[in-house]
This record gives C-alpha cells, structure tokens and sequence, in this order.
C-alpha cells in the first residue's frame, strides 16, 4: 500500500464518523431571535408532572410491594423443604425488591428535580426583573418589560 492510499483510507473514515455523529437541530440561520419559540413549559405544567411523578413512587411503594413478605415466606419454605426453587425464588425477590428501589428512587428524583426547577426559575425571574436596566441605566420595572415582549 502506497502512502497516499493510507492518507486517502485515513481521510474517508474520518469523513464517515463525522457524518455518523449526533447533530442538534439548531434556529435558522436567517434573522436573530423571532418570534418563534422552540420550547416554552408552564410553571402549572412543570407542577402536574412533578404530581405525577409523586404520584408513581407512591403506588409503587404501595403496589409493589404488596406480595413481598409472602414471597419471600415461600422461598423460605422451598428452602426448607431441600428445593432449589426456594433459593431461585429468593434471588427473585432480592432482585425484584432491588428494581422497585431503584424505580421509586428515580421517580422521587424527577418530582424533586421538576419542584427545584420551578423554584429556581422563579428566582431567576425575580432576579432579570429586577436587575434589567435601558439603555440610560434606569431600572426597568416589570411592566417596561413586557413592553419590550409584544
């Protein structure tokens, strides 16, 4: 193989990895800002799905939980009894009772997650409306401001 080919080899893998790559879809590249939004979320709606979340950890922990001390009582009676079910059995409940943590563990993180984030949207809210100055360093009140939105 001549060195040119390997330059050449070189060149058309790096060219399929780079097309192989991820790209974000990004705003047109014509006119800045527009009135055209790509994500608005509601503080109500932020709030319904951080219930939501709440909602699913709780009938989890309810729900999931209901057949697992009688579960666990069988194994140990197959156990007893010399069957390699009760062993099974056991390792069965130790997993499911380990999938359920973690699942009720994630659930709680994306209501805390979506409570924090209203919060601190909130403030920061609070914080660009009051800091905001025109061009003469005159504070902007918040009603200037929405002058500014229409």
């Amino acid at each position: 193989m001549a060195w040119d080919e390997w330059d050449q080899l070189k060149a058309e893998v790096a060219a399929e990895r780079s097309a192989a790559q991820m790209q974000l879809n990004q705003a047109a590249a014509s006119g800045g800002g527009g009135s055209q939004k790509d994500l608005v979320v509601h503080n109500d709606q932020l709030g319904k799905l951080g219930n939501l979340a709440y909602a699913l950890r709780e009938g989890l922990r309810v729900d999931a939980d209901h057949a697992r001390q009688n579960t666990f009582d069988a194994s140990i009676e197959l156990f007893n009894d010399g069957l390699d079910m009760g062993s099974a059995l056991t390792e069965l409940h130790d997993a499911w009772s380990t999938k359920v943590g973690t699942l009720k563990e994630a659930c709680a993180h994306i209501s805390n997650h979506l409570d924090y984030s209203r919060a601190q949207h909130a403030e920061d809210e609070v914080q660009i409306a009051t800091t905001m100055r025109d061009a003469e360093g005159t504070p902007m009140t918040e009603s200037r401001i929405q002058d500014y939105w229409k």
